[in-house]
């Protein structure tokens, strides 16, 4: 029961950097000491900093040192803007919490990293080969290396793929392997990960927010680069595809549970930096025993599925009926050898901890060689020798569940040591009731690593978490870096959902630094355009209308502005028509509830309503379309600007704050309509930065040519009742009318610069209508719309319907006319779009 003793050995030439006098006070001065019991990985039992960290600080210098908490500051501002998020969904319904990450790195010098690579290698290499003989001879089972009852009990266990090998045999692709060290030094294995690794997209950005931070010391200290790990597992994918793929390059895609996830962040994150398609269940289809992706082109074939999504719910038709998130028939198709998923379906059970226990006699079974990193000692309960030797000794020992993917024998680790008599006794009754869904594991303290807390240096309990991935020629290699999770405040509880942090795993070597990334670089990497790349129905339709409603939203905040700004001036100069036209358009934008009294009416029951329906949720109003801006994005957001993702956030956050403001001023009618117009021009500057992302930060592809057509779209079924409602209620004919209606088509300054005050109502007309230069005109957003459509597939049947003003004689009521036909048009096409592009897999609850 005790642990095996020894200390790591620090690399020669680590330990003769020197660290200048005044630097070691000012650590010493802020660094506090590791709890008893506990590694420490800054220093040493005699209280010096250990090779690697000597070598970080003399880098870093003392100026280094004193800026960590600059350091800190910007790691938040860049999770910020970048919007890395980990969502809790069990402390709130939707909570995503800013992804943690300390600015102090992980180090590993180069002689342990090859003790550890070499290890996990091998353990990654030991579990495929326990998958494919569990799924075909089964001869672990029969000679009792394994249990029966513990694997084919085992949820994670799929008996539909019984017999099935994967295409080239490789049923693991990344397998995550979670590693702390004793207090003796060792590192041992905790556990591992194998169904649908996560981490890889996390790992990365911290390694690209850390590494900025302290570039010279990157450098000086030859850490090795992670970028050539992610272009392994790709060409291990296109490897193991090339024979189902008939001689056309395979395609692969990311199978995601979707933006609900909890790590959604890092699905989107990792397929943008891979270069595929993110995807979900209801984007894929199988035909004959193939998948396909439904694109705007049509289907298209999948040859390889990268998937962040787990084993029950990748199927309904075989495994859990009522998941939304998979796709039907998928098991088929693995079993036809038709597609290869990464990891295989069927991998889970190997997460039990139970499997640990045996895990060392079968390394000697099937490589001939012990483990090269051990596993915390380990006992299935269910054996009944096995209960019966550690069952004494159960107060030293971590109780686990067995099967922690079934919902009905899942509980949080308990450590036994914390429990008293009475809890212990408790324990110990449940496993004695029902052994085989417990497992306990001898209680390590991890190792305590240094992080930046405030203004001091605390030591923080942590496991590292390192990732194998498999190559194209069946090898396998352990990614040079790594995510090191610490604990928040127990030091017993290593766990993101418990408020832990993260920190950058560096590992120094003595060898040349692999500077591959697959990043673009300012060489200018060859550019690829691509008529036909994957553009899945369900981002084409999220993106057509990221475009709609963003229009929608700048057209809502103008329509108010001008509202409030009549509903302010003295009601005696009031017009009529022009009261009627924009209550009118104030109800056809979801302003106001239909059945309100218009400003004419009652001015003040007209202003309480728009009020409430700027500001407050639920009602259909300006908040509630940004709500759904936001939850479109999020669905998308593998295609989009980091910085434009968390502009909807910013932008109900001010209409949160304008309620509280323009409440507070309530009682004095003028002053509360002021600042209502005031909180909306600052609305307006992040939906304007809003516009400018769309504009000027996305590529120019499929995806954004349906956002811009969605956006143009949106502007010509609303400039068309704009003009319909002041040309049918005459309110264009009086001065505050004309001028409300350059304000609504955003044209005020382009008028007034050519015309100065003159109302002539035929020059309004060709400067909205048909002046090519404008761009808010009628005919320049035909003309733009005509463009963004010429490329989209089965564009000649959507664009017949297009329509082109003509203007002859002056004649007004013709001109009108047409405009009123161009906006129902704008219907037409928007539902012709929907029919011939869009899957329309779920219910999306977009207006029109």
């Amino acid at each position: 029961m005790n642990l095996p003793s020894g200390q790591p050995v620090e690399p020669d030439g680590l330990s003769a950097t020197t660290v200048s006098a005044e630097l070691l006070d000012a650590l010493n001065a802020y660094i506090g000491p590791a709890r008893p019991g506990h590694f420490d990985e800054l220093r040493t039992h005699k209280g010096e900093l250990r090779g690697p960290w000597k070598t970080f600080f003399a880098s870093i210098g003392l100026s280094g040192f004193e800026s960590l908490p600059e350091c800190a500051q910007t790691i938040d501002r860049v999770i910020r803007l970048n919007g890395v998020t980990y969502n809790v969904y069990a402390e709130s319904q939707d909570y995503a919490r800013p992804w943690s990450l300390n600015p102090l790195p992980m180090l590993i010098d180069p002689g342990e990293w090859r003790e550890i690579s070499t290890g996990l290698a091998q353990r990654a290499r030991l579990l495929n080969l326990i998958l494919n003989d569990v799924y075909t001879s089964r001869s672990l089972l029969k000679a009792s290396y394994l249990p029966s009852a513990l694997v084919l009990g085992n949820p994670g266990y799929l008996h539909a793929l019984q017999g099935v090998t994967p295409v080239s045999g490789t049923f693991l692709h990344v397998v995550a392997f979670d590693l702390a060290r004793g207090p003796d030094g060792r590192w041992w294995v905790v556990g591992q990960r194998t169904q649908a690794p996560s981490g890889l997209g996390y790992a990365l950005e911290n390694r690209l927010i850390v590494s900025r931070l302290f570039t010279q010391a990157y450098r000086d200290m030859k850490i090795q680069h992670i970028g050539a790990s992610y272009r392994r597992l790709l060409d291990a994918l296109e490897a193991q595809t090339t024979s189902i793929a008939n001689g056309q390059a395979p395609k692969f895609a990311l199978l995601s549970s979707g933006s609900y996830s909890e790590t959604y962040f890092e699905h989107a994150y990792l397929a943008r930096y891979l270069g595929i398609p993110l995807v979900e269940g209801a984007d894929l289809t199988v035909r004959n025993s193939q998948v396909y992706l439904r694109t705007i082109h049509g289907l298209e074939r999948i040859h390889g599925l990268l998937r962040r999504l787990d084993d029950d719910f990748c199927d309904p038709l075989e495994l859990r009926a009522d998941s939304a998130l998979g796709v039907p028939g998928l098991l088929q198709a693995v079993r036809a050898g038709q597609v290869v998923v990464a990891n295989a379906l069927g991998t889970g059970f190997l997460e039990s901890p139970s499997i640990q226990g045996f895990l060392p006699s079968i390394s000697e079974h099937l490589l001939g060689e012990p483990l090269k990193i051990p596993s915390l000692h380990t006992w299935w309960c269910g054996e009944g020798a096995a209960w019966e030797d550690v069952s004494p000794h159960l107060g030293t020992q971590v109780i686990k569940p067995t099967f922690s993917t079934r919902q009905s024998t899942n509980f949080e680790p308990v450590i036994a040591s914390l429990l008293n008599q009475e809890q212990l006794s408790t324990w110990r009754a449940r496993i004695e009731q029902q052994p085989a869904i417990y497992t306990t594991q001898t209680y390590l303290p991890f190792s305590q690593v240094p992080t930046w807390r405030s203004n001091s240096i605390e030591p923080r309990t942590a496991m590292l978490r390192f990732y194998a991935v498999v190559g194209p020629d069946g090898s396998w290699q352990v990614m040079p870096g790594g995510m090191t999770r610490v604990a928040a405040v127990d030091p017993h509880v290593v766990s993101m959902r418990s408020g832990g942090s993260t920190l950058d795993t560096w590992i120094m070597t003595d060898e040349e630094v692999d500077t591959y990334s697959m990043l673009p670089t300012s060489g200018g990497l060859p550019k690829r355009y691509n008529e036909h790349e994957l553009v899945s129905s369900r981002s084409a339709e999220n993106l057509f209308w990221l475009g709609r409603y963003t229009e929608r939203a700048e057209t809502m905040l103008r329509c108010a502005r001008e509202s409030l700004v009549l509903l302010s001036i003295n009601q005696r100069d009031s017009h009529p028509p022009l009261h009627d036209a924009m209550s009118e358009l104030a109800v056809q934008q979801g302003l106001i509830n239909s059945d309100t009294p218009g400003i004419q009416t009652d001015p003040a029951a007209f202003g309480r309503n728009l009020m409430q329906r700027l500001w407050q949720p639920g009602v259909g109003g300006l908040y509630d379309t940004v709500d759904t801006l936001e939850r479109i994005m999020r669905s998308v957001r593998d295609r989009l600007p980091p910085e434009h993702v968390e502009i909807p956030g910013r932008i109900k956050a001010l209409l949160k704050s304008a309620q509280n403001e323009t409440s507070a001023s309530s009682q004095r009618h003028s002053q509360y309509l002021i600042d209502a117009i005031e909180q909306l021009d600052l609305v307006e500057v992040p939906l304007a930065a809003l516009v400018g992302f769309q504009l000027d930060r996305m590529t120019r592809d499929l995806g954004w040519r349906l956002l811009t057509a969605g956006r143009l779209i949106e502007r010509l079924i609303h400039l068309s009742k704009v003009v319909d409602a002041f040309f049918r209620h005459a309110a264009v004919y009086s001065p505050r009318g004309f001028d409300s209606l350059l304000v609504l088509f955003d044209s005020t300054i382009t008028f007034r610069s050519r015309y100065q005050r003159q109302q002539d109502i035929l020059a309004l007309l060709d400067l909205i209508a048909m002046d090519p230069t404008n761009p808010r005109s009628i005919v320049s957003v035909i003309s733009d719309l005509r463009t963004q459509l010429q490329v989209l597939p089965d564009r000649d049947a959507i664009m017949t319907q297009l329509p082109d003003l003509q203007w002859q004689d002056d004649a007004i009521t013709s001109l009108i006319a047409q405009i009123c036909g161009a906006g129902q048009t704008g219907y037409a096409i928007s539902d012709e779009i929907g029919k011939r592009l869009f899957a329309h897999v779920s219910d999306q609850h977009f207006a029109s």
